[in-house]
């Protein structure tokens, strides 16, 4: 989808969510979809996001277009949720972009990458900068598939220890389940990187099988046990900054929708998005005292950690480029955009957050 087409249709969605139930309770189709997340449902944050999705598809076309959601390993493993659309085994998944980048790096860049952009920049580069339609040309040619923003966490934690990282040298020889391509940058520092579903981390961790492990964030990481079975908390997750959950449709399920329900589908991506992002900010507070007040040790990584860790990120980029022209695009394509927006964000928006930070306990 262009560029102009993409926001054509967005700016359409006010107009027709107020036409949608005449129009459609006359002529539309009925279509019935299947959705599996590559999460487990026990997450109404991240798993949720599909349903309130599927949720307001079926309110604006009176039921008409129904989206059946899957909680990960309903149909296929949570890891596997766009091979699945991408085959039209299902006609859509809510998952990670960056959980695919044994396919191709250039998965991780729409979603998240180490030391990328926060969640308001990748929302404003995705919607406005033309991240979308360079994510949609990759998705065309190496998924059969459209990507749509479906939810954001923020920034997360840097995640669960089991023992103190003080040094650059406590990460050698940790086994340490991280997603994404942040295991590539953190290998080059004797990390020894674990890609493990949701669903695995709690008893992998309670066995000793992993060191480490990172999932989201307060609330999320609170629902699933983390802190029974290690004791430091980390932060933040140079990692993920602002990652993007996508809805993907198979391409070709998504051209023979309706006009009208392609409308409707892409306006509900855009409200959930929202949707997530907010309700993350409303729940990890309550969460983080929780956690703290039950004996949860939190740690900021030291800026020796996060200076080598940047080092290292920006060697695997230098060396994925050269073999990579499309991961370069893109990189290059963030990379310029990251640096705009820090250069605005330090004047008006740091300033004014550091002020307020310093100021929270003072009145």
């Amino acid at each position: 989808m262009k560029r102009r087409d993409f926001l054509k249709v967005s700016a359409a969605g006010a107009a027709a969510t107020a036409v949608a139930s005449p129009a459609i309770a006359q002529s539309a189709p009925e279509v019935k979809w299947r959705l599996t997340s590559s999460f487990p449902k026990s997450l109404d944050t991240i798993y949720g996001g599909a349903e309130y999705l599927a949720k307001q598809v079926a309110e604006m076309t009176d039921n008409k277009f129904q989206i059946q959601v899957f909680q990960a390993g309903e149909i296929v493993p949570g890891l596997q949720a766009l091979d699945a659309t991408s085959k039209g085994t299902v006609e859509m998944c809510h998952t990670v972009s960056y959980y695919y980048v044994g396919k191709d790096p250039t998965y991780a860049i729409f979603s998240a990458v180490p030391f990328g952009l926060n969640a308001r920049q990748q929302n404003s580069w995705l919607y406005q900068g033309g991240g979308m339609e360079l994510a949609n040309e990759f998705y065309k040619k190496n998924a059969n598939a459209i990507a749509f923003p479906c939810g954001n966490t923020g920034t997360q934690m840097g995640g669960w220890f089991r023992k103190e990282i003080k040094t650059v040298a406590d990460l050698s020889g940790l086994k340490f389940r991280i997603g994404g391509i942040a295991g590539q940058v953190l290998q080059k520092l004797g990390v020894v990187p674990q890609q493990l579903a949701g669903g695995d981390i709690y008893p992998s961790l309670e066995k000793g099988t992993i060191d480490a492990a990172e999932w989201v964030g307060p609330y999320d990481d609170e629902k699933l046990g983390f802190a029974k079975v290690a004791k430091y908390y980390y932060y933040p997750g140079w990692w993920e900054g602002g990652p993007t959950v996508h809805a993907f449709a198979n391409l070709d399920k998504w051209n023979e929708l309706p006009k009208s329900y392609q409308t409707i589908l892409t306006n509900a991506a855009v409200h959930t998005n929202s949707w997530m992002a907010a309700r993350y900010d409303m729940l990890n507070p309550a969460a983080l005292k929780r956690l703290v007040a039950s004996g949860t040790q939190l740690r900021p990584f030291t800026n020796e950690v996060l200076e080598a860790c940047l080092k290292a990120t920006n060697e695997l980029w230098a060396e994925i480029s050269a073999k990579n022209a499309e991961f370069k695009k893109v990189i290059d394509a963030m990379q310029a955009y990251r640096s705009d927006q820090y250069l605005w964000w330090q004047v008006a928006e740091y300033t004014y957050d550091s002020f307020m930070i310093r100021s929270r306990t003072r009145g």
